[in-house]
């Protein structure tokens, strides 16, 4: 049909029509229409893949890779459309007319057909090793939570919860409260967390539940006001980074207004709830915490490297926090200032464990900096990771030894019993270990990911194994088991009476016989 109109339009053919062979006009016109169709289908195709990204050779390799034969015969086709592909494709630059590209296209094309498909999958797991990223950590809870709110209908109460839920950064502040309460239950008082139900008492028990409760509540709201400025302060770099462009104000779930009033309220029902239900002291560590961490860390971010140092001691005082609020349950007359909870001979453990939270930040965010030091670049954020990369190592290293000491302070002032040795020389040694492959190859060779994970499992093994391994938690339980008597029941003799446990627990006095 396609070469007859075309012959009916040129006169002098139109003359000769009569003496052409119907037969061969037939053959002429099948033949130039499948030209035609197969040369429109491969433009076709080819602009699908361009326009999705895909390489031409890359999705046809597979199917001419497998039968020799069938590419021998598949030669001539091939090279037929590569021809018609170039003779079609034109770009225009500079007002002229060029072909530039397709000829080594062409090549490079027929070289990766005839490519085994074993050695095709090796070739492009090379590649993309090469090409990606030093590494890609899984989204956040926060991105998380904003890509469901997003899905969610504008009107939806749903999607305004998980859009401000994501401000508080729900796994950081997890985290935190996991060193708050862990510190509250290491606390040396018979009542807290003990398995003996000899020696608890009922009214000091009920306290210490509802002290923790308001502790629990108290620090996660918190810890969502210091986030939430954090975010408030800097959206525009946030948007920069692929880590955090899709918190709620990068992607407009919550406006600048709401977040700041969220923050303002949430840190002020967090350190009131504090102040009510543990002591002033407390509650001042968290005030200071959340001005510590949004007002000084977060705009120290694009001035110096110090703002690591800085965050590091953001980290430490939530430990502390939960320090002073157990010691507020012996507070007496004496020992109720700031001074004596936090300054005094009882405060000792509370610093050991400041110092381990404050030791822990560096190979933890170090390594995940380390991850993401392209991103941190071009933010502008000021951190060693790209600053000076074997400085970044080298404190790594440095702050993973120290927690070796750290946890040997810890048994040697009583706190816990000899298996907290093994329990946590096991996770610093593995700490360790990570720490320094990640200063040998910089960070390079997986490094950085192995240290990042060895420190998320590292402070739960150290807290969760201190608090297994508390002096007191397991004596009384073990002397149900083993079914020895109480010390404190035990027989008493003086000069004029004698005890004896009767049934029931019965203790009656026994008057004692003398000789005359």
């Amino acid at each position: 049909m396609i070469l007859r109109s075309a012959i009916l339009r040129r006169p002098q053919l139109a003359r000769d029509s009569v003496a052409v062979c119907l037969q061969c006009l037939s053959k002429a016109s099948r033949a130039a229409a499948t030209r035609s169709f197969a040369v429109s289908r491969f433009q076709r195709s080819s602009a699908a893949d361009e326009h999705s990204g895909i390489p031409t050779a890359l999705q046809k390799e597979y199917f001419f890779s497998r039968d020799p034969v069938r590419n021998r015969s598949k030669e001539g086709v091939l090279s037929s459309l590569s021809a018609a592909r170039g003779n079609h494709t034109r770009t225009i630059q500079n007002g002229m007319t060029t072909t530039e590209g397709i000829a080594s296209s062409t090549s490079s094309l027929n070289t990766r057909e005839q490519e085994r498909p074993h050695r095709r999958r090796k070739r492009l797991k090379e590649e993309a090793k090469a090409n990606a990223d030093e590494e890609q950590l899984p989204p956040d809870a926060s991105a998380r939570l904003s890509a469901v709110s997003a899905t969610l209908p504008t009107s939806s109460l749903r999607r305004k919860v998980a859009a401000y839920l994501a401000l508080a950064k729900p796994r950081l502040s997890v985290l935190i409260l996991l060193s708050t309460t862990s510190a509250y239950g290491l606390y040396p008082i018979s009542t807290l967390l003990s398995l003996d139900p000899s020696i608890v008492q009922l009214p000091t028990l009920s306290t210490s539940t509802l002290t923790f409760l308001y502790l629990t509540a108290g620090t996660f709201i918190s810890c969502a006001s210091a986030n939430t400025f954090n975010m408030f302060f800097e959206p525009k770099y946030d948007a920069l980074m692929q880590r955090t462009r899709n918190r709620p104000l990068v992607r407009g779930l919550v406006s600048n207004r709401g977040a700041l009033i969220f923050a303002v309220l949430s840190g002020i029902v967090g350190v009131g709830l504090l102040y009510v239900g543990t002591n002033p002291t407390v509650s001042a560590l968290s005030a200071a915490n959340i001005i510590l961490y949004g007002f000084v860390y977060t705009p120290m971010k694009r001035i110096h490297v110090i703002n690591t140092w800085v965050g590091a001691i953001v980290g430490a005082i939530p430990p502390m926090m939960g320090w002073v609020a157990a010691a507020g349950q012996t507070a007496t007359t004496g020992h109720d200032t700031w001074k004596d909870m936090l300054f005094s001979e009882e405060s000792i453990g509370g610093w050991i464990l400041a110092s381990m939270l404050f030791a822990w930040q560096f190979p933890h965010f170090n390594s995940l900096s380390h991850l993401i030091k392209d991103q941190y670049k071009l933010a502008g954020h000021k951190m060693m990771c790209w600053v000076n990369p074997a400085r970044n190592a080298r404190v790594a290293l440095r702050y993973s030894i120290l927690m070796f000491p750290i946890s040997v302070a810890f048994w040697w002032y009583g706190y816990v019993n000899d298996w907290f040795l093994v329990s946590s020389g096991l996770a610093n040694g593995w700490m360790v270990k990570q720490a320094f492959v990640f200063w040998k190859h910089q960070g390079a060779k997986g490094s950085a990911r192995g240290l990042f994970w060895a420190s998320v499992w590292q402070l739960p093994i150290f807290l969760i194994g201190g608090l297994a391994t508390k002096k007191g938690v397991w004596d009384g339980l073990w002397r149900r088991i083993v079914g020895e008597p109480d010390e404190e029941v035990d027989e008493l003799y003086d000069e004029e009476e004698e005890i004896i446990p009767r049934s029931r627990g019965n203790i009656v006095p026994i008057p004692v016989q003398t000789k005359a």
